[in-house]
């Protein structure tokens, strides 16, 4: 049997999609299921057992011996909560327990770790675990992610394959649940179908044009590939980057979905937030040598695809993948 935890979310509900297209059907479902809008997520796909976040720990120390890979994609990812205690709890100690059943049972682990451990990208976005402990995050969030991998790294007893994925900017279908969380081409869409215009935020940054802004964006279709990849071919354990290595700026993005609607971009800039100006992240791009050196050949998405195949086939319809 295969876990998912997450899998009501976002990325973890899609990657159980991908696993039952592939044929498997025998997983375990882990999530805080209490949330009724995450239900669509996964009420349609094939898994054996669906178990509560608060109890899978104890289950899994008493049925490991089942488990032959653990996907752990679930933590508190709210970039706005300032509560330490809770990415205490949810993202560093719970991962920890489960790397530590992993250890001891030799299971397979791989688990979500993010690009918010960068920072303001003064240190790069090199997946080099040299570079780690120099890391200075924006968030309580990034800081629960970087002290994670910080924490594995170090760990002389580790699971048989285990790898850390540094998600950038991932969208895609079956984020309807995450509201203002959510990726700016939901929030795009969503505008345009309202006021027939997207607001963007402006440059504060003089060598940055008004919605010149850099990210990282990448297509969760290509998230669940690579996953897979790693699941299927086993390549040197560690922690990856796992965007589409091309930064891409907020202008092409919202013009990517007035295309796909088939509409004339109308953007309208407005000055960013004055309590994020000072963290607010102008360039973030992966660097993807490592996974490819690894054995990933398959080209990603680029943003025009990604955003056309995620407005027409899911957004538009209300689908689910």
């Amino acid at each position: 049997m295969l876990v998912v935890t997450g899998s009501a979310g976002f990325i973890g509900s899609c990657l159980v999609g991908k696993l039952n297209a592939l044929g498997h059907s025998d997983l375990i479902l882990v999530d805080d299921f209490s949330k009724e809008g995450k239900v669509a997520n996964y009420s349609s796909k094939n898994f054996s057992k669906k178990i509560e976040r608060s109890e899978f720990i104890e289950w899994f120390g008493k049925n490991s011996k089942d488990i032959t890979c653990v996907f752990h994609i679930g933590a508190r990812t709210d970039t706005t909560e300032f509560n330490i205690a809770i990415f205490n709890e949810l993202n560093l100690n719970y991962t920890k327990s489960l790397w530590q059943i992993c250890s001891t049972h030799k299971i397979p682990f791989m688990y979500a770790s993010s690009a918010a451990t960068y920072g303001l990208g003064e240190f790069g976005y090199d997946d080099d675990e040299t570079k780690i402990n120099d890391l200075k995050p924006l968030n309580p969030y990034g800081d629960s992610k970087n002290d994670f991998d910080k924490w594995a790294i170090q760990q002389t007893q580790a699971p048989p394959n285990w790898y850390g994925l540094k998600f950038f900017n991932v969208y895609g279908p079956n984020e309807y649940h995450k509201a203002r969380m959510a990726s700016v081409i939901f929030h795009s869409f969503n505008q345009i179908n309202s006021t027939g215009k997207v607001k963007l935020f402006r440059s504060h940054n003089p060598k940055y044009s008004d919605g010149g802004q850099l990210r990282d964006f990448v297509y969760v279709k290509d998230v669940v590939d690579v996953l897979i990849f790693l699941f299927e071919k086993h390549p040197k354990n560690g922690i990856y980057n796992l965007g589409s290595g091309k930064a891409r700026s907020f202008s092409d993005l919202a013009k990517a979905t007035f295309n796909a609607l088939g509409k004339t971009p109308d953007i309208e800039f407005i000055d960013t937030p004055i309590d994020i100006r000072d963290k607010y992240q102008y360039f973030t791009e992966a660097n993807m040598n490592k996974l490819k050196a690894a054995g990933f050949k398959k080209e990603f998405t680029t943003l025009e695809e990604g955003v056309s195949d995620y407005v027409k086939n899911y957004l538009i319809t209300s689908r689910y993948y």
